[in-house]
């Protein structure tokens, strides 16, 4: 009967019965409670605790930026760590997993495109018996999916706060591979352009900001693969030893995209130094070219030099085809000395 009323409570503010959700204020993005992975009702922040405690019951919290009033109001509902919430409050935190009694603090950090550029953002979850509360910082992507997909398998759902948090992680993982999928197409653009002819400084500099995106994101991925591994052990507090294979298969996912991202890495390596390679060889060879035409018009600069220091005692001075003699002798070697640097390809 109590469930029914509940029902109607939420059909009652769908239908306009209400202006508001129960928790909805500035922070809270939704605020739910389950019971064998069926959604019971929306709840306010001051009521997590007294739902969590019940048979069977899972609250789940999304928190969006909250203060430190909204931080401190969930740490007294659950009995969070002061440390957590400190981390929590505070963006920028290395992916990592700690453990306070029998919670869990997770921090991840998420990626998607918006706008052609890669946005990040971070994600921190408090994990404990019967609750299960999501802090994100940044542009981050909604788990507004995630609660919708949850919801519509109630059988998964009902496995309770662990299966919420592979769901998350899951989500956070799938992300990365959109952002992937951009930057490789960016990459192989970049690389046909290094076969077909020289990097202009504008690629060069693309190519720079292309390897500092991947990095960011191998520095979010990379902490995560140990993150996510440790959740293949049954050592951890509350864990379910039946969602063991799930959580493996989010740690083969983030390993395959830190392979992708060190494989594109690579590719970005090669393709700077093949740009670098391609064009020492191209001022070789104009280098070349220089030195063959300075070597050709070397041979009629000497003997105009020659010839041009005006002594007397020159008896060929007077010989009267000397003139062409010495043009003959100019021509010969000088396409003697073109056809052998035409063999040699310096021409």
């Amino acid at each position: 009967m109590e469930r029914l009323k509940d029902l109607n409570g939420i059909s009652a503010l769908a239908d306009g019965g209400s202006t508001s959700p129960p928790y909805e204020r500035p922070g809270v993005v939704a605020a739910a409670v389950y019971q064998q992975g069926q959604r019971i009702r929306d709840i306010r922040v001051e009521e997590a605790g007294e739902w969590r405690s019940r048979e069977n019951a899972v609250v789940w919290i999304g928190l969006h930026e909250p203060d430190e009033v909204l931080l401190h109001q969930v740490q007294a509902e659950f009995n969070l760590h002061a440390l957590a919430i400190e981390d929590a409050a505070q963006p920028h935190q290395r992916p990592k997993l700690e453990i306070y009694g029998d919670a869990m603090f997770i921090v991840a950090r998420t990626a998607h495109m918006k706008d052609d550029e890669i946005v990040f953002g971070e994600t921190h979850l408090f994990v404990g018996r019967g609750y299960v509360v999501s802090v994100r910082h940044g542009d981050s992507s909604s788990y507004l999916a995630v609660r919708q997909r949850c919801e519509a398998t109630p059988a998964a759902l009902a496995h309770g706060e662990n299966y919420i948090l592979y769901s998350i992680l899951d989500f956070i993982v799938d992300n990365y591979m959109p952002v992937i999928e951009v930057v490789q197409e960016e990459v192989e653009k970049l690389e046909d352009l290094v076969l077909r002819e020289q990097l202009e400084k504008s690629d060069i500099e693309r190519l720079y900001l292309l390897r500092r995106k991947l990095l960011r994101l191998r520095n979010a991925v990379v902490p995560l693969v140990d993150v996510c591994r440790r959740y293949e052990h049954i050592d951890l507090p509350g864990m379910d030893p039946t969602l063991q294979s799930l959580f493996r298969d989010v740690t083969d996912h983030v390993r395959r995209v830190q392979e992708d991202i060190d494989a594109l890495r690579e590719v970005l390596a090669f393709a700077f130094e093949a740009s670098v390679m391609i064009g020492q060889t191209e001022q070789t060879a104009i280098a070349r070219k220089l030195a063959a035409w300075a070597a050709i018009l070397a041979v009629p600069t000497a003997i105009a030099g020659i010839y041009g220091m005006n002594f007397n005692d020159m008896p060929e001075l007077k010989f009267q085809y000397g003139y062409f003699v010495v043009l003959g002798v100019i021509v010969t070697l000088c396409l003697g000395l073109f056809t052998f640097f035409r063999r040699k390809k310096w021409l």
